[in-house]
């Protein structure tokens, strides 16, 4: 596959072979993208810069994602072009976004041809790709925004394709598993592209709780007239959300009456703040100590301790529902004894603020399970065993 002729345009096309691979040398490398250099208003071709743009469509075609081309690009030091300025400044040389790169994948005046008001015409230039190779990442190219948009309407993610940091970079969901749990939320584009530097103020929010308070803000304006579900309700009214650090600015989408009028969409600006990824823990003090003389109660411990309420809160919900079991069925179903069947729904009794306590990490050192079983029923008085203040 040529890029475009030897003999009519000069130079030489060997670097295909390293290009096919994915090999491009050091020394074959260029600050320049584009292919056209200006040349007394006659567009010639500079064969560095027309390899380079080789590589990059090969590129993606092998790796079939801009994200994996951005870091391999990153890796290549390829970046930008650089142009010199009227007043000598010259400006580029930095890492493609996503943005730049889609342009310049979907740009047909690297095969010779030239879009003019919506028509797409012969250019003067030469092609320096070949057609097929363009076809062939064109295809690539719409495959995946087809699979972008199947993919939106049957994610979870209701604010996809329309949260922003406020450095202008894109927010895509993403998500943790911690156990059965799955935590969802939204990564600035800047860091999965490995450029962190260009993350916003905010570069990661939890998605469930942001966008929960822009349905309720919409819906609060809009204060629509028929039922609406949520995702149709983003997709119909929501154009843009940034994430500032104090607040939320969403850019509603025009109405048909709002365009006809020439009027500018309305902005909501929605006070908020991210939730600080720990939380102040305070300890409960027994009484007549010191907060420097007190230890937290060991992770494991407390892992045991709340274990051993939730399963003290299930066999005591089952001797209330069922009337044929006993401790000492549980027991014999559990290969333990019936005592301790009895010490654990003990732990189902416990004052709810011990409870939160033990779930929070905030009781002190020692108090476990063997600490908190057979306490009495009565929740002052629970306190009063244990020497910690009542709430």
């Amino acid at each position: 596959m040529r890029a475009f002729d030897r003999k009519q345009h000069g130079g030489s096309l060997s670097v295909w072979a390293d290009v096919r691979y994915g090999s491009i040398s050091a020394e074959s490398r260029c600050p320049r993208q584009v292919g056209f250099p200006p040349n007394n208003e006659k567009i010639t071709v500079d064969e560095a810069e027309a390899e380079r743009i080789l590589a990059i469509f090969c590129g993606y075609l092998k790796l079939g994602s801009l994200n994996l081309l951005l870091a391999d690009l990153r890796r290549r030091g390829i970046v930008t072009k650089v142009r010199t300025l009227k007043t000598r400044e010259t400006v580029g040389g930095i890492p493609f976004t996503r943005g730049s790169l889609a342009h310049l994948l979907r740009n047909r005046f690297y095969i010779g041809e030239v879009a003019y008001k919506g028509e797409v015409l012969k250019g003067e230039q030469p092609a320096i790709l070949d057609e097929a190779l363009f076809e062939a990442v064109q295809a690539k190219l719409n495959d995946r925004v087809n699979n972008h948009k199947a993919k939106w309407t049957r994610s979870e993610s209701l604010l996809i394709g329309r949260l922003f940091d406020d450095h202008g970079n894109r927010m895509s969901p993403s998500h943790a598993r911690k156990g059965h749990v799955k935590y969802r939320y939204y990564l600035s584009a800047a860091l999965l592209q490995g450029t962190a530097a260009r993350a916003g103020s905010v570069h990661r929010v939890p998605a469930t709780a942001l966008e929960a308070l822009v349905i309720k803000a919409v819906r609060d304006h809009l204060k629509p007239s028929q039922p609406i579900d949520d995702r149709s309700l983003v997709y119909t009214h929501v154009a843009r959300v940034e994430v500032q650090p104090d607040q939320l600015v969403i850019h509603l989408a025009e109405a048909p009456e709002t365009k006809a009028s020439c009027e500018k969409p309305s902005t909501l600006q929605v006070p908020w703040r991210k939730t600080p990824g720990r939380r102040r823990r305070e300890i409960l003090l027994p009484e007549g100590i010191r907060p420097e003389q007190v230890r937290p109660i060991r992770s494991e411990s407390r892992a045991r301790l709340v274990a051993s309420i939730a399963r003290g809160r299930r066999w005591l919900d089952e001797l209330v529902a069922d009337p044929t079991a006993s401790a000492d069925s549980i027991a014999n179903r559990e290969n333990c004894s019936a005592r301790k069947i009895n010490m654990t729904i003990s732990l189902a009794f416990l004052a709810p603020d011990l409870v939160k306590a033990a779930i929070d990490g905030r009781l002190p050192y020692g108090m476990g399970v063997a600490r908190l079983t057979d306490l009495p029923v009565e929740w002052s008085k629970q306190h009063q065993m244990l020497g910690l203040p009542g709430q």
